[in-house]
């Protein structure tokens, strides 16, 4: 028994978020398409400070958190719709505090800060005060984090940090950044790793280079490549305990790996409505395009990839919300959805594109942005491969191999058990055609 119904109050807050969006956060994106990841200036924060006040005056500020932190506690499937309407626009996350990387960031803080910590990092974090980098995949090793070199090494009762970090996202703009370091090489590959917390500005930090997307302009995020030099942490750096970095990277990238797969869905929504009115709107020998097959057969086949993949992620988001916790059936979920995200968002856009013609192609359509995030789709938070991998194996865990050497439906000897069971059945049938 499952179901991911919600009640028609929050339909009336969805419905809101569609019109605000609209109205208030696409005008950002024209004018401002990369200041989202950025403290702003006293000037921008008499923009958007109004709007997110809006936001928090509806209660749908930071409702990837419950109450005690600051949010809704609205759970995933809640926040799965949320992220379909905000999902076109980079500045729609921001303006409703539910940003990345900070939403894992906070996820993480949440869970395993302490007291001091959710009040020096966590609480201004939520607040919208500040940004925050995740500092885990390196120049060697990215999907496979038991090929980290980067050592935090005991000094007194804090620790020293040596070694290289990539792809640190928005480096530059971080307050603080949450490195994954190897602390004890000897222990098994998945407990010798830890967490800490470091200030951007602690002595040390060199920003190798300033990595961006491709086809980004130079005011864009940056994805660095840092190297940590004799960095110094105090003892309330470390997050959680010792050892337990790669169970708490896992927390943070199970839940961003949903969160990709949702606003994969209200991506590969905004392409194919602009698709839609595309085909309806353009003509060709006297008919719209709509009226041609081909185009036909577009619309539907996009239509119906973007509704199996959006069931498909409410679903996961409901199974989550149930309290079970990562287990091996979320997970299995969340990498199939994580494999799925860059599959729709490819088929969708590039049809949508595609339907435009030249003009799809041009800088004066929206296409172009989120054309560029399709390779990420297949990329964050570990390729395509691994999660086919890993989706296969906790798939095949529900399964039994045959106990011989022939399919269990080889059909002779059901033939036969079946024949076995309903004799008396098939003599009458005998007798009866004699």
């Amino acid at each position: 028994m499952w179901e991911f119904s919600t009640e028609p109050e929050f339909e009336a807050q969805l419905e809101w978020m569609r019109e605000f969006v609209r109205t208030e956060v696409a005008p950002l994106e024209i004018l401002w398409p990369h200041h989202h990841h950025k403290v702003p200036p006293a000037w921008l924060k008499k923009v958007i400070d109004p709007l997110k006040e809006q936001v928090r005056q509806r209660g749908l500020w930071a409702c990837h958190l419950g109450p005690d932190l600051g949010g809704q506690g609205f759970g995933q499937v809640k926040l799965s719709l949320m992220n379909e309407i905000l999902a076109p626009y980079q500045w729609g996350p921001t303006i409703f505090g539910v940003q990345g990387p900070d939403t894992g960031n906070a996820e993480v803080l949440a869970h395993y800060g302490t007291a001091e910590q959710k009040l020096r990092y966590l609480e201004p974090l939520l607040a919208g005060e500040l940004f925050s980098a995740f500092s885990m995949t390196e120049p060697q090793g990215g999907a496979d984090p038991t090929g980290f070199v980067c050592r935090a090494e005991r000094d007194g009762d804090g620790w020293v940090l040596d070694g290289e970090k990539f792809f640190t996202s928005n480096s530059d703009e971080a307050a603080f950044l949450i490195v994954m370091a190897v602390t004890d090489p000897e222990a098994p590959p998945h407990a010798r790793m830890s967490m800490f917390l470091v200030p951007r500005e602690t002595p040390g930090i060199e920003r190798v280079r300033r990595t961006r997307y491709f086809n980004e302009t130079e005011d864009a995020m940056d994805h660095a490549l840092l190297r940590y030099n004799r960095v110094r942490i105090g003892a309330d750096g470390l997050l959680g305990e010792p050892g337990q970095g790669f169970e708490i990277a896992q927390t943070r990238l199970s839940g961003g790996r949903v969160h990709h797969a949702m606003r994969a869905v209200g991506q590969a929504q905004f392409a194919f409505d602009a698709a839609c009115e595309r085909v309806l709107s353009r003509h060709t020998r006297g008919r719209p395009l709509a009226a041609q097959q081909l185009v036909q057969q577009s619309i539907t086949d996009s239509y119906a990839q973007i509704e199996q993949f959006r069931l498909f992620v409410l679903r996961t988001a409901w199974r989550i919300d149930q309290g079970r916790g990562y287990t091996h059936e979320v997970r299995r979920d969340i990498a199939v959805a994580k494999v799925l995200s860059a599959r729709v968002a490819h088929d969708v856009l590039e049809r949508a594109i595609h339907l435009h013609g030249a003009l799809g192609l041009s800088n004066e359509m929206p296409f172009g942005p989120l054309w560029s995030l399709v390779p990420g789709y297949a990329t964050w938070d570990g390729p395509t491969e691994v999660h086919l991998s890993t989706a296969a194996r906790l798939v095949l865990r529900d399964h039994e191999p045959s106990p011989t050497e022939y399919p269990s439906i080889w059909l002779p000897p059901l033939v036969e058990a079946a024949r076995a069971k309903h004799a008396e059945a098939l003599a009458e049938q005998a007798a009866e055609r004699t």
